[in-house]
């Protein structure tokens, strides 16, 4: 069954058009790790925070992808950081055209 990993955390910018010229490398690199199948980039400048939702096709593998990121924002110096894997009820979110299927 895929999982969703939230994650959000306190965030002084760029955003917007100014996050994609900084972040095209990172999404990019995104692209390979282990189950991903999607990822949707959140942001809110006023609330000066920054995030994802992910989409993985195991817990095992959102797991792993959540230890390694929290380390790596750790590293920049980055406190507050929330994530949580949550489990998708598939059947209910095809009727809402949400794209779980892992």
């Amino acid at each position: 069954m895929a999982v969703i990993l939230q994650v959000h955390f306190p965030f002084e910018g760029p955003f917007g058009k100014a996050m994609v010229k900084a972040m095209t490398p990172l999404a990019r690199s995104i692209n390979d790790e282990p189950g991903l199948i999607w990822k949707i980039w959140t942001e809110d400048p006023q609330a000066g925070l920054a995030g994802g939702v992910y989409l993985f096709a195991t817990r095992e593998d959102a797991e792993a992808y959540r230890q390694m990121h929290t380390a790596r924002l750790e590293g920049m110096g980055v406190t507050g950081i929330e994530a949580q894997i949550l489990e998708t009820n598939e059947a209910l979110s095809a009727i809402n055209d949400g794209p779980v299927e892992g």
